[in-house]
């Protein structure tokens, strides 16, 4: 009990204090004790209906309360059947508060609590009608004396007074089940499916106001002395449905239309529409909450903007495996395998390059790599000067990791060493595998997701050993094992490599039949050439 009354302590409606005190003492019992207590209210509109009728007809108090006592007998009737009636309707939610909340389970409830208050009139608006309207007007004649013809206006009256209860017990359960709803959204978020019950907030503002003028009506009229209760109910009806109903229908126009802007600018923005506004047409509550979406959908549209700049500064990958569930910025140990691809004698170009030059080279360089280490499962780990480093493993776990690396591997150096409209420069590619730690590197605010271990440095080593080889691709003796694939692999023998204590097995694919550029710097060029060429096309 004290959990439920904790979780609801913050909400700020006086209204619903009386039913969150009542909810947090009674818990699984509050749905049925609270229906219980709200229908007996029917014996005050039936009470009330009756003491409203003895102001028409000079009956004595005796006769009066006669009809008083059959009509509140029937009433107790109805209230029986009633709460059988929609008895079935409370265990779903009875089970929820009691501790049964899986998925399955909350959805039955919040179904049940939103839909109670309409299979409240569902299930118990007919038996009124015809248990207890009908047979107290015609028990009535006989007591007050009236004449047959007075059943009509009698039964216009009972089942304005039906209709009137009705109204009162849809609106007090509707009270009732909200501290449970509000229990139930702050565990889970319920999303409105199609199929439940619930009164359209329109019929709910042209039933209930024009109920109000008409019992209004009868009242004052009663009040006023009025002798004939059927010339009652034609003035009250006939005011009720002209000037009353004129001014309900321009109110809920006035509620309704900003709502239904709200509807569709809702439902534009989960269509993924950001520069959908909703016009602000009032100053009451609903302007300012057309104007407080407003500044949602402004914050979405920040958002995104910064979405987007999240993908194209960090690999889309890593971004999706930060904002899943299962990250864990400690760190985790995994097996992967490590691509570093480097351009060689770079730094003679960038000496005679101009800075634009070399921006624009490198990044035709990189628009061929990176959708290559993308299309084998790896993603890029981080770009260093001219050269980068990809994972293949982490954060997406795969067994074949090594594969897709030397597979990665013989492609880029298929696109970009492999005579024709390469970047124009040539880059070494080093291979190696094993565990590394893989989680959020960085402090004071600023992290990147990163591994780190030997198996990298290993890596970043046997690049720089494809200089000396004369290879494109050099891969370890660690991720020849692993490999799964038929690849053609020859040796290099045991090479020393600098910082690292033993002497590492490398293996290099058959080094195909390739003509080298005789002049690499020019290739370059001609690329940065064909660069500026596109971009003054396009501007």
């Amino acid at each position: 009990m004290q959990a439920i009354r904790s979780r609801l302590s913050d909400n700020p409606s006086v209204l619903l204090k009386p039913f969150e005190w009542l909810y947090g003492k009674l818990g699984p019992r509050y749905p049925g004790a609270f229906v219980k207590l709200e229908l007996q209210a029917a014996f005050l509109v039936t009470a009330g209906t009756v003491l409203l009728l003895g102001a028409y007809y000079d009956s004595s108090i005796g006769a009066t309360l006669e009809l008083l006592a059959v009509t509140l007998a029937l009433t107790a009737g109805a209230i029986v059947w009633g709460f059988l009636r929609i008895r079935p309707w409370l265990g779903p939610i009875r089970a929820w508060i009691d501790g049964e909340r899986d998925e399955p389970a909350t959805a039955r409830a919040w179904t049940a609590a939103v839909g109670l208050p309409l299979m409240l009139i569902r299930n118990g608006l007919a038996y009124p009608i015809v248990g207890v309207v009908l047979p107290s007007c015609v028990v009535a004649v006989p007591i007050l004396g009236l004449s047959w013809f007075d059943v009509f206006p009698l039964l216009f009256a009972g089942m304005i007074a039906a209709g009137y209860g009705a109204i009162l017990h849809h609106l007090t359960v509707e009270v009732g089940m909200r501290p449970i709803l509000i229990d139930i959204n702050r565990s889970v978020s319920p999303r409105i499916e199609p199929g439940v019950p619930a009164l359209p907030l329109r019929w709910r503002l042209l039933a209930a106001l024009p109920m109000i003028n008409v019992i209004t009506g009868f009242i004052v009229v009663a009040v006023a002395g009025a002798d004939s209760l059927g010339f009652s109910i034609l003035v009250v009806i006939l005011v009720a449905t002209t000037i009353s109903l004129e001014l309900t229908i321009l109110l809920s126009r006035s509620i309704l239309e900003p709502l239904a802007d709200l509807r569709r600018a809702t439902d534009a923005v989960a269509e993924g529409d950001l520069d959908i506004a909703v016009p602000i047409t009032t100053a009451d509550e609903i302007g300012e909450l057309a104007a407080s979406f407003n500044q949602m959908v402004e914050g979405l549209r920040e958002r995104e903007r910064i979405r987007r700049a999240f993908g194209v500064y960090l690999d889309r990958e890593v971004a999706e495996h930060i904002l899943s569930e299962g990250f864990s910025e400690g760190g985790e140990l995994v097996e992967i395998s490590v691509l570093f691809c480097d351009v060689v004698d770079f730094s003679s170009f960038a000496a005679a390059a101009e800075p634009q030059q070399v921006v624009a080279c490198l990044n035709a360089l990189f628009e061929v790599v990176v959708p290559v280490v993308a299309a084998n499962g790896g993603h890029i780990d981080k770009f260093e000067g001219d050269g980068l480093m990809a994972v293949f493993g982490a954060p997406e776990r795969v067994s074949d990791h090594a594969d897709r690396a030397l597979r990665a591997a013989l492609e880029i150096d298929r696109a970009v060493n492999g005579e024709g409209e390469g970047p124009g420069f040539r880059v070494g590619i080093g291979v190696n595998t094993g565990e590394v730690v893989a989680g959020s590197i960085g402090g004071a605010g600023r992290l990147n997701f990163s591994v780190i271990g030997d198996p990298v440095n290993v890596a970043a080593r046997v690049e720089a050993t494809t200089r000396e080889t004369g290879d494109a691709v050099l891969l370890t003796a660690a991720t020849r094992e692993r490999l799964t694939d038929g690849f053609e692999l020859e040796s290099r023998g045991e090479r020393e490599l600098k910082g690292i204590e033993r002497p590492v097995h490398l293996y290099a694919p058959p080094r195909p039949d390739r003509a080298r550029r005789a002049d690499p710097i020019g290739a370059v060029r001609s690329v940065y050439a064909r660069v500026r060429g596109g971009d003054r096309a396009e501007g």
